[in-house]
Formats: structure tokens, C-alpha cells, sequence
């Protein structure tokens, strides 16, 4: 499975289809710290940044689920043995792409857009978001890739769709049982965050691995 993934990795690096998920995360970045974040609102910009960039996490897990072909697909699953290695590999190569895009998201404002380093308890708080946000944004982005939707155009709707349904669902009383994205964004803004980080993280942690095994399963009916 480690083999299948890196060749997956590698097919997606040649295939130039990282830049764009790398563009999205810099304008981003370029937009959250295009002026300096002030002692004390370093963690409410975690955050914010963990909160939104879930979109682009699910464009970076569809991006590389969607590199290869059918054909492809099918000779990796009997080179591994079965569909269930696959499969696997590529949720894997999913979640390292998404780390490593987190880590830069959660590093860049270290260096540039902070007015000073964080305490290393705001920073721990920041990566636990940010973890928290890749993994809701990969189940995304493997519901919306190619194997799952054949059609480009109707996947970039779900996906993006999809996104904003999160965002608004998780502003009414029910959103705190969905991912609770907003709520997570206000507890920081608020300084409350240690009070519903753990059933944020339930919460989430619940539907990102619904997602995933809902993937898996349909993947195991479909190349």
C-alpha cells in the first residue's frame, strides 16, 4: 500500500494538478495575513484559516483521486491484491497531500503575518483545527471525485456546493452535530474554544469518517 501511494503521489506531482490546490492555499494565505494579526488574535486566525480552507483540502483530495484513468485504477487494484488497498492507498496519498498543505498553512503566519510567535498552546490549538479541517475537506473531496462523480462539472458543484451548505448548516442550533465549523470560529474569536473542543472534535472526527467510509463503500461497487 506505501509503494501504491507514493506512485500515486508521484503521478499527481507529474501531472501539475497540485498547483492548483497550492494557488488556492497561497491566495488564501495572502488574503488572511495581508495585514498583520495582533497579539491575542492569533488563534481566532487558526481558526478562521482552518475553517475555510476546508475547501480547498477537498479540492486537493479530489485532484489526486481524480489523476488516474479507469484503466489505471483497475491495474493498481490487482497489482495490490484488491480494491481495498486502492483504495486505501489513495485516501492516504489524499491525507499526506492535505498535511502537507496544512503544515504550510499553520507555518507561514509564523513567519510572516503574526505580530509575534503564539504560545505554544495557541499553536497546539491551531494544528488540532487545521487536522480537524483536512480531514472534513479530504471526505469532501473523495465524494466528489471522478470515480464517485464521472461528470467534472457536476463534482466542482457538489464540492463547492457542498461546502457552503457545511458553512450555513453549522450557523444554526444544529451545526454544533454537523462539522461545526462556524461554531469553532466564534469559541476562538470569543476565547472559548478548550470549552467545545472536544465535542468539536467528536463531531467532526464522526462525520469526516462517514465520509470516507461512505466513499469506500462506493468505491467497492464502482472502478
Amino acid at each position: 500500500m506505501i509503494r501504491l501511494m507514493r506512485f500515486k503521489l508521484a503521478a499527481y506531482a507529474r501531472s501539475h494538478r497540485l498547483l492548483q490546490p497550492v494557488i488556492g492555499l497561497f491566495t488564501m494565505m495572502l488574503i488572511f495575513y495581508s495585514s498583520v494579526i495582533p497579539d491575542g488574535k492569533q488563534l481566532t486566525s487558526y481558526a478562521d484559516s482552518a475553517g475555510l480552507l476546508i475547501v480547498v483540502f477537498a479540492w486537493a483530495a479530489r485532484g489526486l483521486l481524480d489523476t488516474e484513468p479507469a484503466a489505471q485504477r483497475l491495474i493498481s487494484m490487482t497489482a495490490a491484491g484488491g480494491p481495498r488497498r486502492e483504495i486505501g492507498a489513495g485516501l492516504l496519498a489524499a491525507l499526506t497531500v492535505n498535511i502537507g498543505l496544512a503544515a504550510i498553512a499553520i507555518t507561514l503566519p509564523l513567519i510572516h503575518g503574526f505580530a509575534s510567535v503564539p504560545p505554544a498552546g495557541d499553536i497546539a490549538r491551531g494544528v488540532v483545527l487545521h487536522l480537524l479541517g483536512l480531514g472534513a475537506g479530504t471526505a469532501l473531496g473523495a465524494l466528489t471525485s471522478k470515480p464517485i462523480m464521472p461528470s467534472p462539472a457536476t463534482s466542482m458543484l457538489v464540492l463547492f456546493g457542498g461546502y457552503v451548505m457545511l458553512l450555513l448548516i453549522s450557523l444554526t442550533p444544529i451545526g454544533s452535530f454537523t462539522v461545526p465549523v462556524m461554531p469553532w470560529m466564534r469559541a476562538a474569536n470569543a476565547g472559548t474554544l478548550d470549552e467545545i473542543l472536544l465535542p468539536v472534535t467528536a463531531a467532526t472526527l464522526l462525520w469526516s469518517t462517514a465520509g470516507a467510509l461512505a466513499y469506500i463503500r462506493l468505491r467497492r461497487t464502482r472502478p
